[in-house]
C-alpha cells in the first residue's frame, strides 16, 4: 500500500497537509503564537514531578531533571511557564564551549569600535551608548531587578554537555542572586545614571531593562530546570544545590494519556492496539520507548488510515522510528 506517500520522485507536491502538532511553526512570526503554550498545556506530569516543581518554587532552588533523550524533561519547564503563567520559557542550550558569561550577557566591543571610527570619519560627535552594545543573556534576563515579583522560567539545556568548570561557576551566581557586568561597572564611574540594555527576550517581549551601577540584582528568583541526559557526572557541590528529579519511563496509561493529549482526534486504544507487536518485547514488557518517537509513529498512522502496517515495508520504516535513540 502506497496511498500515504507523496513522494515517487516524478510527482509534483499538490498538498503535503497538517504537520504534527509540535513540529507547526506556521505562528511563531504571529501575535497569537501559542507554541510554547501549547507544548506546555499538552505535558502529562505525574505525581512525583509536581512535588519536584513545587518544592522548587517554594525552596527558590534550580531542579535538575536527568532522563533518557525523549521523555520529556525540557516539556516539563513549558508546562510550569503555561500552568503558572510566567511568560515566556527562557532556553540556555548548553554545549562544550558554553561559558557563564554567554548565559548572563554579551557586550559587542568590535560594533561599538566600529560606529566610533565611522563617526569619527563623518565628524559626527554622536556619542555610542554602551548599552546598546550589551545584551543580557537567558541567565542575565532571569534574574534582572525587573517590577514584576512573579519568576521566570529558565531552561538550561543539557548541562552534562558543559565543560568541567562551567556548573561551579555557574553555583556563585545562582547562590548570590546578582552579577556585575564590569563594562558598565566602569561606566558608571563616569556617569551615574542608569544604562538601558536588552533582555534575550524575543519577539514582541524583547524590552529593555535599567541597570544600575552595573550590577544585576535578581528580585524574584527565577525557575531553573536544568536537564541532563547523563552523558557525565556533574560537580558534587553542584548536584547538593539543586534539587533531583530522574524521569521514569512511562508506563501504559500514562502513554495513552500523552498520545491523547498531542493527537485529540485519534482513537488511542485502536493505535495503541495496533502498535502493540512493536510495543511489547519478548517477555511481554513494554518497551523502553522515548516518548517523542513513539508520537512520530502514532502521527504517521493516525494521518491516512492507507498505512498498512501489515505491509512489512511499512513495517520495518515503524521499527526503525522506534528503535531510533535506542
Amino acid at each position: 500500500m502506497n496511498d500515504w506517500k507523496i513522494y515517487f520522485g516524478r510527482k509534483k507536491l499538490e498538498d503535503l497537509g497538517d504537520p504534527p502538532p509540535w513540529r507547526d511553526f506556521s505562528t511563531l512570526n504571529s501575535k497569537d503564537n501559542d507554541f510554547d503554550l501549547s507544548r506546555g498545556r499538552k505535558f502529562v506530569p505525574d505525581e512525583e514531578e509536581i512535588e519536584f516543581v513545587n518544592a522548587a518554587l517554594y525552596l527558590r532552588r534550580p531542579l535538575l531533571v536527568t532522563g533518557k533523550p525523549g521523555r520529556g524533561k525540557s516539556s516539563l519547564a513549558y508546562s510550569v511557564s503555561q500552568q503558572l503563567d510566567l511568560g515566556k520559557v527562557l532556553r540556555w542550550s548548553i554545549n562544550s564551549r558554553s561559558t557563564l558569561n554567554e548565559g548572563l550577557y554579551q557586550y559587542d566591543a568590535i560594533a561599538r569600535l566600529r560606529d566610533a571610527t565611522i563617526n569619527k570619519d563623518k565628524n559626527e560627535k554622536t556619542e555610542e551608548k554602551i548599552g546598546d552594545y550589551i545584551k543580557l543573556g537567558p541567565l542575565g534576563t532571569a534574574l534582572v531587578k525587573s517590577e514584576s515579583k512573579k519568576p521566570r522560567v529558565l531552561l538550561i539545556d543539557e548541562i552534562d554537555k558543559s565543560d568541567i568548570d562551567l556548573p561551579n561557576d555557574l553555583l556563585h551566581v545562582l547562590e548570590e542572586g546578582r552579577f556585575e557586568i564590569p563594562e558598565l561597572v566602569r561606566e558608571a564611574r563616569k556617569d551615574s545614571k542608569p544604562v538601558e540594555v536588552l533582555t534575550a527576550d524575543i519577539g514582541e517581549e524583547r524590552e529593555t531593562v535599567k541597570i544600575e551601577n552595573g550590577i544585576v540584582y535578581c528580585r524574584a528568583f527565577p525557575f531553573i530546570l536544568l536537564t541532563s541526559n547523563g552523558e557525565k557526572e556533574l560537580p558534587p557541590a553542584f548536584y547538593r544545590r539543586c534539587l533531583r528529579l530522574e524521569l521514569k519511563d512511562p508506563d501504559e496509561n500514562r502513554l495513552k494519556e500523552i498520545i491523547k493529549n498531542h493527537l485529540p482526534d485519534t482513537d488511542v486504544d485502536e493505535i495503541y492496539k495496533l502498535l502493540e507487536e512493536l510495543l511489547i518485547d519478548e517477555n511481554g514488557e513494554l518497551r523502553e520507548i522515548p516518548v517523542d518517537q513513539l508520537l512520530n509513529v502514532v502521527f504517521l498512522i493516525s494521518k491516512d488510515a492507507s498505512l498498512n502496517l501489515k505491509d512489512e515495508g511499512t513495517k520495518k520504516l515503524l521499527e526503525k522510528l522506534l528503535r531510533e535513540i535506542e
